[in-house]
């Protein structure tokens, strides 16, 4: 336990923790929308956010990106890469949503067979770009140059760190404005607390599902965006990991509501890089999920547990 690393650098250590759980809350939104309105652990989300970032290699690589563009360059292939991802990762939530689940729905199928058929969607999504792309890590010129922004204290703030939590929390901002504030907010809160009544009063509840999957693949591509800023390569299997520890942070946070998934994921990337310079980077994965059984055990619902219904009802 090297206690001296994590508290001589503590400040940064923590910047880089919300920089890291910033792409985890993004990814977990998606599977709290969804759990929120169906009470689905939507497994195959993690592949959104896998197609995203292939999505933003090949779109750089159409456009003939190279390392450290001029700054007109860059914020062209950023509002590129953000269109294109958010386009992509947003089309395939619906069509996962509309192929894989919306017949199990009709058919009232257990959960048990939504779940099955959700870790399988996964795998063969994750497969057929292995096959596609190749099994080898996939690299991409570095468009953002990592520079210092400013200093306070020791703690330096890079322009990726600051990039991406800025616009994790923008983002944030903007859907829990969307669900509490808008028409289509207000159905989306109708049916994840009463469905039948919400669908008697009118509510078209297959549009509203679409919505949620389409708004849960929109974040997981701005999420495939900053981390391909961040760690400049993808994988075909990239999602999974990644996928697992925002589903992580979804629960930590409390699954169903919204601020909690953000919560959560902040929290989950503190952890790992404290835990990381703690001890090494091998453990970073077991201290992420020690702290979510510490927590479930004394708070079984999450940190701010309730259902997204009956919170903005």
């Amino acid at each position: 336990m090297d206690f001296d690393a994590l508290f001589g650098h503590l400040g940064q250590h923590t910047v880089d923790g919300l920089s890291k759980g910033s792409i985890y809350a993004l990814v977990a939104l998606g599977y709290t929308l969804v759990y929120g309105v169906l009470r689905l652990i939507n497994f195959a989300h993690s592949e959104v956010f896998m197609i995203g970032t292939f999505t933003v290699v090949g779109t750089w690589s159409v456009l003939g990106a190279t390392d450290s563009p001029a700054i007109g360059t860059v914020i062209l292939l950023l509002l590129a890469g953000l269109v294109a991802a958010a386009a992509a990762s947003g089309a395939t939530a619906v069509a996962v949503e509309r192929i894989a689940y919306r017949r199990l729905r009709r058919m009232n199928a257990p959960p048990l067979i939504f779940l099955i058929t959700a870790i399988g969607l996964s795998l063969v999504l994750s497969e057929a770009f292995g096959l596609w792309q190749g099994r080898l890590v996939k690299g991409m010129p570095t468009i953002v140059e990592r520079s210092v922004l400013f200093t306070i204290g020791n703690t330096e703030i890079t322009n990726i760190q600051a990039i991406t939590v800025v616009a994790a929390l923008a983002m944030m901002f903007g859907l829990d404005v969307f669900i509490n504030r808008t028409r289509y907010g207000r159905g989306v809160r109708a049916v994840a607390q009463n469905p039948d009544t919400a669908a008697l009063m009118g509510v078209n509840k297959d549009r509203v599902i679409a919505l949620i999957f389409l708004l849960g693949g929109l974040l997981a591509g701005a999420a495939a965006l900053l981390y391909c800023l961040r760690y400049g390569n993808t994988r075909f299997n990239v999602g999974f990991v990644l996928g697992l520890k925002a589903f992580t942070a979804a629960v930590l946070g409390g699954i169903g509501n919204l601020r909690g998934a953000l919560l959560g994921g902040l929290l989950l990337g503190v952890v790992e890089v404290y835990a990381a310079t703690l001890t090494s980077s091998n453990w970073e994965d077991v201290a992420a999920f020690v702290v979510l059984v510490v927590v479930l055990l004394f708070r079984p619902t999450g940190l701010l547990g309730e259902s997204l219904g009956r919170a903005r009802a």
